[in-house]
């Protein structure tokens, strides 16, 4: 009878060993767990960009309004009998004023 108890428990020792440490075991099946949670966060972010590509794409094929803002925006374009003004700030060019004026005050 002792015999089998100690047969059986070194029995039971292999089998969580094996359970816990092979490929296919308690910390392999945790790993993967983790990795499809990631693989799912991912997958919705992607699936997000997907939606707002798509709902431009309908957009540019229905909407002259959207073509034109990206014409505008991305090339620059301007429609026919529009004045544009385009105020660039130069910090580069005040000093030079203000060395301008310097030097003609000697």
């Amino acid at each position: 009878m002792r015999w089998l108890a100690l047969t059986l428990l070194l029995a039971l020792v292999a089998a969580q060993i094996e359970l816990w440490s092979s490929s296919g075991g308690v910390r392999s099946v945790m790993a993967l767990q983790h990795q499809i949670k990631a693989q799912m966060r991912e997958n919705a972010a992607l699936r997000e960009r997907n939606l707002a590509l798509d709902a431009e794409v309908q957009d540019l094929k229905q909407g002259l309004e959207a073509i034109e803002e990206r014409a505008r925006s991305e090339m620059g374009m301007i429609r026919e009998n529009e004045v544009f003004y385009q105020i660039v700030d130069l910090p580069a060019a005040s000093a030079l004023s203000d060395r301008l004026t310097a030097d003609t005050r000697k």
